[in-house]
Order: C-alpha cells, then sequence, then structure tokens
C-alpha cells in the first residue's frame, strides 16, 4: 500500500469486464481524479491467460499513478506483471505460506476475515492489510454493517491497516471512515458511477477530505 495519509484512503477494486481496453481507460481516468492507496485486480471467472494479459494491462497504469497493484490470489500472474502485492482470501495456511515466501519483497494482504476469531488468527501471521468483506460484496447501496464493525472493532485495537469493503453508493465510503478503517475499498460505486470512474474518486476524496475522522499520531 502506499503511504497512510492522515485519513480513510481509497481502494479501487477492478470490476468484471469483458472489455479491457474500456476498463483501463476508466482505470486510468479514474487514477488521475484523485488518491487512490492502491487497486485490487480480481481474476472473477477469466481463465489464466486472460487474467494475466489483463494485469499486465492495467499494473502499468496503476503503478505510473502512484498506487499500489494488487493481484487477487495469483502469485505467478503478480511476478509476471510485475504487480506490487497479492491479495489472498483463501485458507489461512495458504496465506501464511504467501507471506513467507514473498514477503516484504511483496505486499501480502489478506482477505476471508469474516468473524473476529479468525481475523485475529490472520493478524498472528503478519500480512500487510488485512480485508473485510468480499472483493465483489458490493450488492447494496450501503457497506455491509458487520464489515463496518469488524473494522471499528480492528482498528481500535491492532496496529495492522485494515480495508473495508463498502457499497455501490458513494457515501459508504464515509461510513467506512468513521468506523476507523484505513482505507475503504469501493468497485461500482466508482466504476458503474452514473458520470464516470473520475467524477466518483474527486466525490469521494472531497467527501473524506471534508467530513473523514483523523487519525491520532
Amino acid at each position: 500500500m502506499t503511504e497512510l495519509d492522515d485519513r480513510c484512503r481509497l481502494v479501487l477494486v477492478l470490476p468484471e469486464t469483458d472489455d479491457a481496453e474500456a476498463q483501463a481507460k476508466a482505470l486510468s481516468e479514474a487514477l488521475a481524479a484523485g488518491d487512490v492507496a492502491s487497486v485490487i485486480v480480481p481474476q472473477y471467472g477469466s481463465d489464466d491467460g486472460v487474467f494475466q494479459k489483463r494485469a499486465e494491462l492495467v499494473v502499468p497504469i496503476i503503478q505510473e499513478a502512484g498506487a499500489a497493484a494488487l493481484i487477487a490470489g495469483d502469485s505467478r500472474v503478480a511476478g509476471r506483471a510485475k504487480a506490487d502485492g497479492l491479495h489472498m482470501a483463501g485458507p489461512i495456511a495458504e496465506l501464511g505460506e504467501t507471506i513467507e515466501k514473498f514477503a516484504p519483497k511483496l505486499i501480502v494482504g489478506a482477505g476471508n476475515a469474516s468473524d473476529r476469531h479468525t481475523a485475529l488468527e490472520v493478524g498472528e501471521l503478519r500480512p500487510d492489510y488485512i480485508f473485510f468483506g468480499k472483493i465483489d460484496g458490493d450488492i447494496k447501496p450501503e457497506a455491509h454493517p458487520k464489515n463496518v464493525a469488524l473494522a471499528e472493532w480492528w482498528a481500535s485495537m491492532v496496529e495492522i491497516p485494515c480495508i473495508a469493503m463498502g457499497g455501490t453508493d458513494i457515501g459508504s465510503a464515509l461510513v467506512v471512515a468513521e468506523s476507523g478503517a484505513e482505507f475503504v475499498a469501493l468497485r461500482s460505486a466508482v466504476f458503474s458511477h452514473a458520470e464516470g470512474a473520475a467524477a466518483a474518486v474527486r466525490e469521494v476524496n472531497a467527501m473524506l477530505d471534508e467530513k473523514a475522522p483523523r487519525f491520532k499520531d
């Protein structure tokens, strides 16, 4: 992840699409429109070859904008695309092996923390961040209350940064920020925004600049 600011920062999750070039254009415009800490690139249902090409297309765009490019789940794709890190949402044992093998050369973040007990088990492995929610879990306008509650609990007691998944509405980012989470992840709220992804990023950053709580030193 890029350097922490004094308030919650935006993480983008690329949506599933058949039009890689259009997505790359939207992503480039979004990244140029305001602060983005990192971008998570999921595989969804695409085969390995398609995923590899998609990663090689978007990783340079992400990095040139000063954000961290995180590949979901596949270290080979991450390595070939020269990504900054991996987002792991599988079993805890797999997470541990990935951290042991790739950290600190690569950022290794952890998803699949659906409750406090699992989150603490994940935390013992010292990932670079923990992610509350699913990267395709933005199915309602608001952030899932359970994920917000987990982020609030985690941020109050653990130093490892957390990301909480927002909803399909831009305003969900502020609810996540108010939990104390260091990062809010948005997918549809940005890439399906009526005025385009760039307008969404501008709107989120303006809202967080104005209203998000500041972290204490």
